[in-house]
């Protein structure tokens, strides 16, 4: 029996492709674009697939498109980030009145035991939860705005809130948030509803549910989440100061260095706005942009790269002794061998679709940037941040096209090749022998 793709794959490839299909059709009508010349289809299916893969990587400037192009930019991002859970979710419980043992298995996956209730309660949740965190968000970018005299404030905190909330990196402002670099209201808006987007569904909810006490206390997956965000968060915030007190953020005063290596901290996981250049900061802090880029949010999010439980499974893969069924005990709960297996699974495909989108831009590209230029910049598109170093606009048509793929790779494909369930398995009838491998 050949290897065949579940149902369940073919529809989430083909909501994606058709939203973004029919977003880069809305894009390149003339109403869309004020530019001078007119957008190429590929350049407006290029901002199509960042939207809806909530990328932020941009060949031309949002700025340069109309309000009606804007709009369906925005709506790309809220389509796009609400995500494949919450999308696979609505699939598999709305257009039925029982949800199957298969369905239900691709919930459970998704969120973990919450979801052993009612699946449109959990919808009804997460519409409700995207709407309530956006529009607080809103409210308080609007006011900051609207002090700070910017034009059509009203859209543009709309446009900055969903962007921010769905990790999407998208700005009206041809610099992002450059010039917002010592604001405090909005750096912190920022971080607030990026955080919180990436954090997952599931988290939020936990989190909500304890503090209103109606939940003795947080589960496993929501304390693992909690603590890698906040090492992640505070670790890199250090770190970007230590390295760049007196490089990119030499002209700043103190208050302002640390506000500015918290946002720094923050974005690339996997947000994508900056209020200080990528290409202004040291190799040393790159490499770890890298490094942030790579690991991105958590499972059930907004959010892009190969997830904060992902890098957490693997470090304590590599440090934590095995038990005899091959489950890791770590602070009181066992890890089972299965996720080992699924941890070590996602890091290499995720390996392999890097390695082979370098490879390829590297062929085509090489002689016009550098190896680190190009580096950042599949990382970059892999996990779904839209940070540069000012590559992008430059890049050639079929460099677009590789890094296109490697969006909806790194937002799509990863999170599908992810899913096995009992139809992708060859049945068997009988056992291989079992072999060993010497390993190190």
């Amino acid at each position: 029996m050949g290897y065949r793709i579940s149902s369940d794959k073919i529809n989430i490839f083909t909501y994606f492709i058709s939203v973004i299909v029919l977003g880069s059709a809305l894009l390149s009508l003339p109403c869309a674009w004020t530019g001078e010349a007119r957008l190429s289809y590929l350049d407006a299916f290029f901002t199509a697939t960042s939207a809806v893969c909530v990328t932020g990587l941009i060949v031309v400037d949002t700025a340069m498109f109309s309000r009606f192009g804007q709009t369906v930019i925005l709506l790309l991002i809220q389509f796009g980030g609400l995500g494949i859970v919450t999308f696979a979710t609505l699939y598999v419980a709305i257009p039925r009145s029982k949800v199957s043992l298969v369905n239900r298995g691709i919930i459970k996956e998704m969120y973990i035991d919450e979801v052993e209730s009612n699946p449109r309660t959990i919808i009804r949740d997460i519409l409700a939860m995207t709407i309530s965190i956006e529009f607080i968000g809103f409210m308080i970018i609007r006011h900051r705005f609207k002090r700070l005299g910017i034009e059509q404030y009203d859209f543009s905190a709309a446009f900055h809130a969903i962007s921010a909330f769905c990790n999407a990196g998208f700005s009206t402002f041809s610099d992002s948030l450059n010039g917002f670099v010592g604001d405090w209201v909005i750096n912190l808006a920022f971080i607030m509803l990026i955080v919180l987007g990436g954090l997952g569904f599931v988290v939020v909810q936990d989190v909500s549910r304890v503090f209103m006490r109606t939940k003795r206390k947080l589960s496993y997956h929501a304390k693992t989440v909690l603590a890698m965000t906040g090492i992640l968060i505070l670790a890199g915030m250090a770190i970007f100061y230590m390295l760049e007190y007196d490089k990119a953020y030499s002209a700043m005063s103190v208050p302002e260095k640390l506000l500015a290596a918290l946002f720094q901290s923050v974005t690339p996981r996997t947000a994508g706005f900056d209020t200080v250049p990528q290409s202004a900061l040291s190799l040393p802090s790159v490499a770890l942009v890298i490094f942030l880029m790579f690991t991105g949010g958590s499972p059930g999010s907004t959010a892009g790269g190969v997830k904060t439980t992902t890098i957490f499974m693997a470090i304590a893969s590599a440090f934590r002794g095995y038990e005899e069924d091959g489950s890791i005990v770590y602070r009181g709960g066992a890890l089972s061998a299965a996720s080992v297996a699924k941890t070590l699974s996602v890091l290499a495909r995720a390996i392999i679709i890097i390695g082979l989108s370098l490879l390829l831009l590297l062929a085509i590209e090489g002689g016009k940037f550098s190896f680190g230029e190009i580096f950042f910049e599949v990382v970059s598109a892999f996990g779904t941040v839209g940070l540069s170093r000012g590559v992008t606009a430059d890049l050639g048509a079929v460099s677009k096209l590789v890094v296109i793929a490697t969006m909806f790779m790194g937002r799509v494909g990863l999170f599908a090749m992810a899913i096995n369930r009992g139809s992708d398995r060859v049945e068997r009838f009988a056992e291989f022998p079992r072999e060993s491998l010497l390993i190190g």
